[in-house]
């Protein structure tokens, strides 16, 4: 990490004294506090999704969930292609409620990650079916946080534009994405492909 940091530091602090941005230490310690400020949202919803995690850790409420939900998918037969699918659709209607990627993955996670691998499928290739139900849904998400920007942009050529009218707009390329997705999703599946270095779909036997 501080590699990294060096390496924006630097730059910034070179860009800040050419254009005469900075006032001083008082200018700099300014700067920080601004830039820090924007992430108190993010650290306030790390802080009560890291509070869940740790009592789904002592109430063992996730290995639980995993079991029975795994016990009840075998049950009714429910595996492979419509599972995955479904997997899909439940992640992408979350993702209409849920605006963060990575406070809905600090939710599903602890339980769906143990359910797939009681049926044998790899954590790679379930996040593989959670990102693929996660990204179609962001164009028309309320709670997305880009949302705004997009909005934004679009009241640069139409000024009366809201909300709704983007949302309905995106709707298209959205279904669009969740379809198109999900078919490649299925097709890759059924080859047998890696997801990814190290990323099989089955656990190793």
């Amino acid at each position: 990490m501080f590699p990294i940091t060096i390496l924006f530091f630097v730059p910034g602090l070179v860009f800040g004294a050419l254009m005469k941005n900075l006032d001083g230490t008082k200018g700099f310690a300014k700067m920080l506090g601004e830039s820090m400020g924007s992430m108190g949202q993010y650290i306030v919803l790390v802080f009560f999704a890291a509070q869940m995690l740790a009592y789904f850790d002592w109430s063992n409420l996730g290995p639980i969930l995993a079991v029975s939900g795994s016990n009840l998918l075998e049950t009714i037969n429910l595996t492979g292609i419509p599972l995955f699918i479904g997997f899909i659709l439940v992640v992408a209607l979350i993702n209409l409620l849920i605006g963060s990627a990575s406070a809905k993955w600090a939710i599903l996670a602890p339980v769906f990650i143990p359910m797939f691998m009681y049926l044998g499928y790899d954590p790679a290739f379930t996040q593989m079916l959670y990102r693929v139900g996660d990204s179609s849904t962001n164009p028309i998400a309320p709670m997305m946080p880009f949302l705004p920007l997009i909005i934004m942009y679009a009241q640069r050529y139409q000024k009366d534009i809201k909300m709704g009218t983007v949302i309905a707009n995106l709707l298209p390329y959205s279904i669009a994405l969740l379809v198109t997705w999900t078919a490649f999703t299925i097709i890759w599946y059924l080859i047998g492909l890696p997801v990814g270095p190290n990323g099989p779909i089955y656990l190793p036997e």
